[in-house]
């Protein structure tokens, strides 16, 4: 019989996920269909969302040589049947406070900072380079965590150095860029190109760097398909940049600017964004969506 989701205290909510305490060593991490933009909780949600980014996690964390937080299978006892294949039991960890950022490609937040100064996070860059600009090599920009509402705010690698200490900022940076190569070599055999994504990172009892929360998801990373990449353009994606450009465009009549709140998606961009998510798991891992695991009835 497996436990009711009442069963366990709930710990905190985020943009997306619902934590809970299992017991002194694990937690429940619960994925939801909720969808965020702009430091932004969206309406209504993405349906099946959760699943998708469960599975496309579980597919990297797999897939990706490095310790991470999973603590047992998709289908643990210890999840309640509601939320089969749209949660983790996870490793409890002392959680590090920033987002680690790997850039393969101009983009974003990015090309906003290079295009007023030339830098990345404190890291110089070529001149001459335009949106989707493929970096001379991957670059590691982190940002310091923020609240649901609040803005994740980009810092240099000194920044980090300062608040955890030379040896562990290196270390977080080399994993970094370390699991980005990895899964963007991954993602390029399959004729996706990861532009960039983030990483959050925990230390175990042992001080060992975890990798932990989501990882690789379209939630967290930008995907291009390779066979239409275009130097210069703003490229097709298989995240939520889709979400993105409709909040801005002249359609939703919203003013990010005056930073009120958003409109209501309509369905075609609900549904439209739906079957990107699920093409980018598709595409990525090799397996039909329709296959995962769903809910007990």
């Amino acid at each position: 019989m497996r436990p009711e989701l009442s069963s366990y205290t709930h710990l905190a909510s985020g943009k997306v996920r619902d934590i809970y305490d299992v017991d002194e060593n694990t937690l429940l991490m619960v994925v939801s269909d909720r969808i965020s933009a702009y430091d932004h909780a969206l309406e209504p949600a993405i349906p099946d969302k959760g699943r998708v980014l469960t599975a496309t996690s579980k597919f990297f964390f797999d897939s990706i040589d490095f310790p991470n937080h999973l603590a047992g299978p998709l289908d643990d006892e210890r999840i309640p049947a509601e939320c089969l294949g749209r949660a983790m039991v996870v490793k409890k960890l002392d959680m590090l406070p920033f987002e680690c950022v790997a850039r393969g490609f101009l983009t974003g937040s990015g090309l906003k900072e290079y295009k007023a100064n030339g830098t990345v996070c404190g890291i110089e860059l070529p001149e001459g380079l335009v949106e989707a600009s493929r970096l001379p090599e991957p670059i590691f920009t982190p940002a310091t965590k923020a609240e649901q509402g609040e803005h994740d705010e980009n810092v240099s690698f000194d920044f980090v150095v300062d608040k955890l200490g030379a040896e562990r900022a290196e270390e977080l940076r080399a994993a970094t860029l370390r699991i980005y190569s990895e899964a963007a070599a991954l993602a390029e055999e399959k004729g996706i190109i990861l532009a960039d994504t983030k990483f959050e990172f925990g230390l175990d009892q042992d001080g060992t760097l975890v990798l932990a929360d989501e990882v690789l998801t379209p939630d967290s990373s930008r995907y291009w398909p390779a066979d239409s990449y275009v130097e210069g353009e703003v490229q097709p994606s298989f995240d939520k940049q889709y979400v993105r450009n409709w909040l801005t465009s002249d359609a939703s009549g919203w003013d990010q600017a005056a930073d009120g709140t958003p409109p209501q998606l309509p369905d075609d961009v609900v549904s439209a964004t739906r079957l990107r998510y699920i093409e980018a798991y598709e595409r990525l891992s090799g397996e039909r969506f329709a296959d995962f695991l769903s809910p007990e009835a």
